[in-house]
């Protein structure tokens, strides 16, 4: 049996850790992109709690560094769907480990060649 692959873009793993997602993740394995962990270290405004849960997430997951795949891949989803550089480099980690990417910006849904995934999210109170 195969073990389902997952990529989680920076928004979805915001909700999970602000406690809105309205599901758990996909039941799999589960990695993030170097690029995801740098935006969530570098989140404006992140109080010293916020960084100690992001830095206990970032601690249990797989985190994937640059290679010469994944640059590849980002390179040439910046050029055909003009995607902006962080964007791309996530998006280029899930194509490269053949993943699943876990997302809900809309424009990286659009993306054709790209396995995507939305996870619904509670409405704010």
């Amino acid at each position: 049996m195969t073990v389902a692959h997952f990529v989680l873009d920076t928004n979805v793993i915001l909700y999970f850790l602000g406690g809105r997602l309205a599901e758990p993740f996909p039941s799999g394995t589960h990695t993030i992109s170097v690029i995801s962990e740098l935006e969530l270290l570098a989140y404006p405004g992140l109080v010293s709690s916020e960084e100690q849960r992001v830095r206990a997430f970032l601690a249990d997951v797989a985190v994937t560094d640059l290679t010469q795949t994944i640059k590849h891949h980002a390179v040439d989803l910046r050029k055909r769907y003009g995607l902006k550089l962080p964007d791309a480099i996530v998006a280029a980690t899930a194509v490269a480990l053949k993943a699943t990417l876990l997302t809900n910006d809309q424009r990286l849904l659009t993306l054709t060649d790209v396995p995507t995934q939305t996870l619904r999210v509670k409405a704010q109170t």
